[in-house]
């Protein structure tokens, strides 16, 4: 039963990578087990096999992540490498359970070399510029904002790559950390320890940074934090999910964020 699963699973992948896949839908219906990939957004079908095979998929992709195998019953996180055609890939899993079996959803997070430099992410000249200039200023704020799969961490970590230099710290605070990128201070919150976004926040300030990336604004005190750290002369990447850039500061206030924290970031 290997054989297949094995054989399957590496097809699913080569296909998603070529597609430029950010995200692999895995999910047993009672008809068969359907296969959807994430792409520039959208969810398209891809294929869809025997149902008799998914539970062997399921298994087969959690002892990959390291994932209870026996642990069908409650929703499991993890994560894994591939190397596709030689080009390495972080595997982000998340399994839940439904009706008909385990979920799977996959976040395909490339090396270093599938980054994207800021001319890549499509943007109009006039937005590229200003965008660039926002981010050389080593001061404030700047939100990528957006709804899931929009491009936010993508267009976060360009912005990194182009401020990534020998004379400039950064220091990233993520869950997970999606993008591994050498020189870069990274670190993951770990929820279960305590180390939570605003304690790494507030030991991040204390190691002399002059970029720090949250990898999202999850509640007030993180985005005080924040706030706080690009008035006092750091520049602040992060993200917040709104649907457009002008809900932004809207958003952070009804986060209960103080009005002139938001004004003067």
């Amino acid at each position: 039963e290997d054989a297949p699963v094995v054989k399957l699973l590496q097809t699913m992948f080569e296909d998603a990578v070529q597609a430029r896949a950010s995200d692999i839908h895995i999910e047993p219906h009672e008809q068969g087990l359907h296969i959807r990939f994430r792409i520039d957004g959208l969810l398209q079908p891809q294929t869809e096999t025997d149902a008799k095979i998914s539970s062997a998929v399921a298994q087969r992709l959690k002892l990959m992540s390291g994932l209870d195998i026996s642990e069908r019953r409650l929703p499991q996180d993890g994560r894994f490498n591939v190397k596709v055609r030689d080009h390495p890939i972080d595997v982000r899993i998340s399994s839940m359970p439904t009706q008909y079996g385990e979920t799977i959803v996959m976040r395909l997070l490339h090396r270093a070399g599938g980054l994207h430099q800021l001319d890549d992410l499509g943007m109009s000249p006039d937005m590229l510029q200003r965008f660039s200039s926002a981010i050389h200023r080593y001061t404030g704020m700047v939100l990528v904002t957006g709804p899931t799969g929009s491009g936010k961490t993508t267009t976060l970590y360009a912005a990194l790559n182009e401020l990534n230099k020998p004379d400039c710290k950064i220091i990233t605070v993520e869950d997970p950390v999606e993008y591994r990128l050498e020189g870069l201070n990274q670190v993951q919150v770990n929820e279960k320890i305590e180390l939570t976004f605003s304690r790494v926040l507030r030991s991040a300030l204390r190691q002399d940074p002059d970029v720090i990336l949250i990898g999202e604004m999850r509640d007030v005190e993180t985005a005080q934090i924040g706030l706080r750290a690009a008035i006092t002369g750091h520049m602040v990447l992060s993200t917040l999910h709104t649907r457009d850039a002008a809900s932004a500061p809207l958003r952070l206030a009804d986060m209960g964020v103080p009005r002139y924290m938001v004004a003067y970031s």
